[in-house]
């Protein structure tokens, strides 16, 4: 499977200098670093650069083909979703 990604989020994960995973909230969708949602095992794994990655959800590859950065988190509303609950005192 060929999933698109905008050149926007991956200069976002650059600047950054850490990891995402494209990951399922209950809102959808969410790209976050994977300090706060670590990849898995059967996740997708995307090559950002020599050193960093993109991970897909298993289940969102059902889902996505493409990448934007409206998936990105927010970072005021990202522990209201019960499935992130647990890595508030990661980030």
């Amino acid at each position: 499977m060929k999933i698109k990604v905008d050149d926007a989020v991956l200069e976002m994960i650059i600047s950054e200098g850490v990891d995402y995973r494209l990951s399922t909230t209950c809102s959808g969708p969410a790209l976050v670093p994977t300090l706060i949602k670590p990849a898995k095992a059967d996740d997708l794994r995307i090559p950002v650069s020599d050193n960093l990655s993109l991970y897909v959800s298993r289940v969102q590859l059902d889902y996505v083909d493409h990448i934007t950065m409206d998936m990105v988190y927010d970072p005021e509303k990202i522990f209201s979703c019960v499935a992130l609950r647990g890595f508030r005192g990661i980030y």
